[in-house]
């Protein structure tokens, strides 16, 4: 069996998507799974992306099909990474940003959102700076690091009068649309028990026997300073995510418990391993897992009726469903970037309100039950959500 690291993960599941657009919008995380494309031929957002690590250049591929936004600037504290980016993007140099000059963004009205694509403990300042230079933002999982934080993001957006967007890239994506619908609809009956898993090895990075700078910036998710924590924080909100959205349900309470730690040097900050479970007021249980030690990638849904799962479930994809009735998952591979931008992007441009499943009131959310499950597991006492 083939082993699944970061990189592998990035490149299998996250590259090949983007190369491949089949479908080029979805309706939004709450309607109907499909409808008929018009294309697009009205003004675009002007996107420009802070922070240029791995998921920023699946981004910027979206955004080169995107029909509703495009890339027109760059953020970044890695001059080298800035000239590559100018080059290969076309992007103006008035639109490129350090992170010192960022605030004079506000004087460039060929930019109306920055999406933040930064180690976690930066998303509350380049989404507050973002906000206060009149910059609508989408920020990606997880919102920020404490409550706190989320709280201060949304307010400056609020303010400032910006949209402040989460990163949510699978509320668009097909087969997700239609779990969500199985078990908020109880197609199968009422759903009972899931099981959430994603992971990946960190391993590949560089020689495991030698000490982890946990001060660079490109070792950011070892190190609790820049990160929060780890698999959960990074990882396991994927799998908190398909749990809320499938049972339609907050968790009322969690327990959880710490893995073991196959490298101390590397793990010296942060989590490799971790469990949890989390209790619904139906009754349902979650049991879920994450890990940067090893590749898993699943779904399971148990309901009175029958069952219904994903393997690949909440990665990249391509996602492979399956019914315990029968009837098949057969839904296109979509640009989940793309799509997820669009669909965003669209809103802002009619001068709508973002639906509330995008907006920073469900990334709090999920921080909030991010801070429980890491109490539960260093008290090793259940945690009540109520």
């Amino acid at each position: 069996m083939e082993k699944i690291t970061r990189r592998s993960f990035v490149n299998k599941f996250g590259l090949g998507v983007g190369a491949s657009v089949v479908m080029t919008t979805l309706p939004s995380f709450i309607t109907e799974t499909e409808k008929v494309h018009k294309p697009y031929t009205g003004k675009k957002l002007n996107i420009a992306l802070c922070g240029l690590g791995n998921y920023a250049s699946l981004l910027a591929e979206g955004l080169q099909v995107s029909e509703y936004c495009q890339l027109t600037g760059i953020v970044t504290g890695t001059p080298s990474k800035a000239e590559a980016w100018k080059k290969k993007y076309n992007i103006p140099e008035k639109n490129i940003y350090n992170y010192e000059n960022f605030d004079s963004i506000i004087k460039n009205k060929d930019i109306d959102l920055v999406y933040v694509v930064t180690p976690n403990a930066l998303h509350k300042e380049f989404t507050v700076r973002a906000a206060k230079a009149g910059k609508h933002v989408i920020v990606e999982k997880p919102m920020a690091i404490t409550i706190e934080d989320c709280e201060e993001m949304i307010k400056a957006c609020n303010d400032n009068n910006v949209q402040l967007a989460m990163g949510y890239r699978l509320h668009y994506e097909p087969n997700h649309l239609e779990v969500k619908r199985l078990g908020q609809e109880k197609v199968l009956g009422q759903v009972r028990y899931i099981e959430a898993s994603l992971g990946y090895s960190t391993y590949d990075i560089h020689d495991v026997n030698k000490p982890v700078d946990l001060n660079a910036r490109n070792e950011w998710r070892l190190t609790k300073k820049w990160a929060g924590g780890g698999s959960l924080i990074n990882l396991g909100v994927y799998c908190i995510q398909v749990s809320r959205y499938v049972l339609g349900e907050e968790p009322i309470a969690v327990t959880a418990q710490f893995g073991t730690i196959n490298n101390k040097n590397r793990f010296a900050q942060v989590e490799e391993n971790i469990t949890w479970q989390m209790e619904f007021p139906s009754g349902a249980v979650a049991n879920c897992s994450s890990s940067y030690g090893f590749g898993i990638d699943r779904f399971h849904a148990a309901a009175d009726e029958g069952f219904f799962e994903m393997s690949p479930a909440v990665s990249y994809g391509p996602f492979v469903g399956k019914r315990s009735d029968g009837k098949a998952f057969n839904f296109p591979v979509i640009n989940q970037q793309q799509t997820q931008m669009d669909e965003i992007c669209k809103v802002i441009l009619a001068n709508q309100k973002l639906p509330n499943h995008i907006t920073g009131e469900e990334g709090i959310k999920d921080v909030r039950i991010i801070n429980a499950i890491y109490k539960a597991a260093e008290t090793g006492k259940k945690v009540s959500l109520k």
